[in-house]
């Protein structure tokens, strides 16, 4: 009996990778589940393996005191010594429970009891065993599927292989043998969860310390990997011997040491690049195979990049989706913008366009008000021209600007550009005070207003240009006359008398050209300009 419960206990912790003492303790307490469900007692009860016969015994016990206050589990010392003598206050006394009066149930009992601690104890090993073993390289085998997970089995446990950690580019068919990563050790309900990646970035870098000595014994180290599984990889290496080339070292002689883990990987494609402390030539070479013209920091401390290629590499730079830059970028840790030479230099003609460029003050906006313009100025809203370049949504984050305002400014704005193209200098000041479908009649009655304008202007030129031409003749006449003699003859009073029919006659004339210029002016014409035109 003894021998077969002794090899019963080592079958077990052989194949659950367990202690015999852990088992043993599983079988002691479910013998005293049993044994308590048996008596229905709540005493202290204790077992004991005995590995001589192969027993287990139960007993109970109680504790020693002057005076006892729980008779289940205390027991007096005059009681006590009367068992065994020369106990002293606090000592224990045992006394033995049959265990050969336990029934089916009672034994049931202790089954599960058992198995549960064994349970228990396998969970425990295997997160013990695998929680420090984060990042390690392990082989595996397809076991089953789950949904769209994969259950893989690693020997002593299963592992879960989540659809996000599996390479979008790979077929998996029950029984196949995959090399993946351990990704994370979770404690469940059912046990240890052992999370298993074939994306993970950590795998490629796994994979190469398997394939290149000089990596396994630490002369050529990856600093760096960037991964988009089933697609491309990058890494970045350095030697720590300067007569060890790293990039050399990792691709092989004829490239077969690369080529052995890209046919692991499926065909994915792997980038090899130096190692460079200095990050604008660590960018330069992490954006191969495009050829970079120049890479300057933007800003350092959101770690901003800003790198300008040719424009026939700008393609190639980028890559496909997106997806060079977006590797190149996880490698270095920055944020990469890349920028073609045209892009720049049209850029850089903007920004001088812009210093140089002329621009209108918010006064010169018909419809708002100065306290809406110290609100815009207060934002950093200077100009018209930078004011036009704003959303309504930029619009309506600036304090005390509501949805009205808004489209005031907007219809102001509109107004200006349009006065601007139809060659108005300044439209009226009434305008202010002109909205919706009024203004746009406002517009066409300055349009008609300033054709009168410019009519009556043209006609007055022309009797300024005549005008001036008589009173000269006249004025020339009259001053050689009176020059030669202060008191006029008779004969000299009649030629001025025979001259002034003439002027008059002409200054009639003038005026009946100034009468029909004035009759063919439109009716809308105000007082003044009346009194002007008969002026």
């Amino acid at each position: 009996m003894a021998s077969l419960l002794f090899q019963t206990i080592e079958q077990i912790s052989r194949e659950k990778h367990i202690e015999p003492e852990v088992i043993v303790a599983a079988i002691e307490d479910a013998m005293v589940v049993a044994a308590r469900k048996y008596y229905k007692t709540d005493e202290d009860m204790r077992s004991r393996f005995n590995p001589d016969t192969g027993h287990v015994d139960v007993f109970t016990v109680r504790t020693v005191v002057e005076e006892v206050a729980d008779p289940l589990r205390e027991i007096s010392i005059s009681d006590a010594r009367l068992k065994t003598p020369g106990i002293e206050v606090g000592g224990e006394i045992t006394q033995p429970k049959p265990t050969e009066v336990l029934g089916r149930i009672a034994a049931q009992t202790a089954k599960q009891v058992i198995l549960q601690k064994v349970r228990e104890a396998e969970r425990d090993t295997i997160y013990n065993e695998y929680h420090t073993r984060v990042g390690e390289l392990i082989n595996s085998i397809v076991k089953r599927t789950e949904g769209p997970d994969l259950i893989v089995d690693l020997g002593r446990t299963e592992a879960r292989l989540p659809k996000r950690e599996q390479s979008r580019l790979e077929a998996y068919n029950v029984g196949d043998r995959l090399r993946v990563t351990i990704r994370a050790v979770e404690r469940a309900a059912k046990g240890p969860q052992v999370i298993v990646s074939r994306a993970d970035p950590a795998l490629v870098q796994r994979l190469f310390e398997m394939e290149v000595p000089e990596i396994y014994d630490g002369t050529v180290q990856i600093r760096a990997v960037a991964r988009e599984a089933g697609e491309r990889a990058k890494i970045a290496v350095e030697s720590r011997d300067k007569d060890v080339d790293p990039v050399g070292a990792c691709v092989g002689m004829k490239g077969m040491r690369v080529q052995s883990i890209i046919r692991e990987l499926r065909g994915e494609k792997i980038d090899i690049i130096p190692w460079n402390e200095e990050t604008l030539a660590f960018a330069q070479k992490a954006l191969s195979p495009a050829k970079v013209t120049r890479v300057q920091v933007v800003d350092a401390e959101e770690k901003r990049l800003e790198v300008i290629v040719e424009d026939t590499q700008l393609s190639l730079a980028i890559g496909k989706k997106g997806q060079n830059v977006r590797l190149a970028s996880k490698l270095i840790g920055w944020n990469i913008d890349i920028k073609s030479e045209e892009e720049k230099r049209r850029e850089i003609e903007e920004k001088m366009n812009a210093l140089t460029a002329p621009t209108t003050p918010l006064s010169a906006l018909l419809g708002v008000g100065p306290k809406t313009i110290d609100k815009l100025e207060a934002h950093g809203i200077t100009s018209v021209e930078r004011l036009a370049d704003m959303t309504p949504e930029q619009l309506l984050e600036i304090p005390g600007i509501g949805d009205k305002m808004v489209e005031k400014i907007r219809q102001s704005v509109a107004g200006h550009f349009e006065a601007i193209e139809a060659g108005l200098s300044a439209p009226p000041a009434d305008a202010a005070a002109i909205e919706g479908a009024e203004a746009v009649e406002a517009l066409d009655a300055i349009e008609e207003l300033s054709e009168v304008v410019a009519e009556t202007e043209q006609a007055e030129a022309e009797l300024e240009t005549v005008a001036p031409e008589d009173t000269e003749s006249s004025a020339t006449e009259t001053q050689p006359e009176e020059q030669a003699s202060a008191e006029p003859n008779a004969a000299d009073n009649e030629s001025v008398a025979d001259e002034s029919p003439t002027t008059q006659q002409e200054g009639s004339t003038d005026a009946d050209a100034e009468s029909e210029t004035a009759s063919e002016q439109p009716a809308s014409e105000s007082p003044d300009q009346e009194k002007e035109n008969n002026s």
